[in-house]
């Protein structure tokens, strides 16, 4: 489903299932962290614009983005043996360890 022409400018990161949650959880390194960053991506409308803003792979990005928990731009496998978001299969994941 495309977005509103308002939702494509800047102005998409107000429509994000994250814009209330404070920045130490959005750019969280460590899973427990994140979690509610990453629930609130499950209902959120705007991950792909978020992804393709962000750029987490090419910026080192730390935090969560588009449904999954990056670290050091690379996506991080997390505790349930999978990696967050069903479109990360085939990247390159760390094991979150806690650390």
């Amino acid at each position: 489903m495309p977005l509103p022409d308002s939702l494509e400018s800047a102005g998409w990161r107000a429509a994000a299932a994250c814009a209330g949650l404070p920045p130490h959880i959005v750019f969280a390194r460590r899973e427990s962290e994140a979690r509610p960053a990453l629930r609130a991506c499950e209902r959120c409308p705007v991950t792909r614009r978020c992804e393709e803003s962000v750029a987490p792979a090419a910026s080192f990005f730390d935090g969560v983005s588009a449904g999954r928990l990056w670290r050091n731009g690379r996506v991080v496998r997390l505790r349930g043996g999978g990696v967050a978001g069903s479109r990360a299969s085939g990247v390159g994941a760390y094991g979150d360890g806690g650390t």
